[in-house]
């Protein structure tokens, strides 16, 4: 059965109302997207920004009258703005009928980190069976290796000697980077999120990959032990790295290894010179425009 869709371009103020108006029209789904390819790395804590221009799109049933809605819709804009020089562009289309979740399935593929580490979404077979294959499937918290920020610490955990290492994960989103250093040696990882939707993801992709509960425990900041790691890595953004930098310290032994991701070229140097008086910091490694930093923290004077 192919599926209906309208595209309301509006701006950041107007697009609440436009969802709601889509909603009461009888829509089965509706979704928010950037119209000017304008990203947004890094909002402040708690708020949830537009783009400038953003495409409202409405999801319909074959059955419905998308000529009623346009009118709805057409007749709301006068109320919402009168007073507007421009009104939002209103787009009706017909969707291709193809099995939308089998169509998701295939667009994720295994994919290879350094020279051991594989992962593989649990529906296809692993490439290399000898290999360490992590199975993990695209959910609801961020991380399936495929943003440049994830590949870097990847590949760089597989280049590390992690046997019987303590490991933190901090920021662990799915999990995807304290999961992979067990499986590439460490006895246990401490995973650390303020979300607890994510602390759920990562505790389903420990079963996924048949790892012991007791080898990965999983808690909200606050609630965070004292422990000393071999090896932090946290995968976050810069301003949060810049102000966890005095947590993270106090979390990493004298000799142990930091890994910092999740900020771009630009915000190397900030990020570097916050950790630089406790860590010896490594040159910055950069892929499309984002950045992984590591050092090694010094012995206690």
């Amino acid at each position: 059965m192919p599926w209906l869709q309208i595209k309301v371009e509006t701006v950041p103020a107007q697009a609440e109302q436009y969802e709601d108006l889509l909603l009461a029209a009888g829509c089965a789904a509706v979704t928010y997207q950037d119209a000017e390819d304008q990203p947004i790395f890094e909002p402040d804590l708690g708020t949830t920004p537009l783009w400038s221009k953003t495409v409202v799109t409405g999801l319909f049933a074959a059955e419905h009258d998308l000529q009623e809605t346009l009118d709805l819709l057409h007749e709301a804009q006068q109320q919402i703005d009168p007073e507007a020089r421009e009104h939002p562009t209103f787009k009706a289309e017909i969707l291709e009928d193809k099995d939308w979740e089998r169509e998701w399935m295939e667009s994720y593929h295994p994919m290879q980190f350094g020279q051991h580490l594989w992962v593989c979404p649990s529906w296809r077979e692993a490439p290399d069976p000898g290999a360490v294959n992590m199975m993990l499937d695209p959910g609801l918290a961020f991380g399936t290796g495929t943003h440049p920020t994830t590949s870097l610490c990847l590949e760089w955990l597989d280049g590390q000697m992690l046997d019987s290492q303590l490991v933190v994960d901090y920021g662990c989103g799915s999990g995807i980077l304290g999961i992979a250093a067990l499986l590439l040696g460490a006895s246990e990882v401490v995973a650390v999120d303020i979300d607890p939707q994510a602390l759920t993801a990562t505790r389903d992709n420990l079963n996924r990959n048949n790892l012991a509960d007791s080898r990965l425990q999983a808690y909200l900041p606050e609630a965070t032990p004292k422990v000393q790691a071999d090896t932090l890595v946290a995968n976050i953004l810069a301003g949060p790295l810049v102000q966890l930098a005095p947590t993270l310290e106090a979390l990493v032994r004298p000799g142990g290894k930091l890994l910092l991701s999740g900020l771009l070229s630009e915000q190397a140097d900030e990020v570097s010179a916050a950790y630089s008086q406790w860590f010896d910091m490594e040159p910055a490694v950069e892929k499309d425009g984002w950045i992984r930093l590591t050092g090694v923290k010094r012995q206690a004077q």
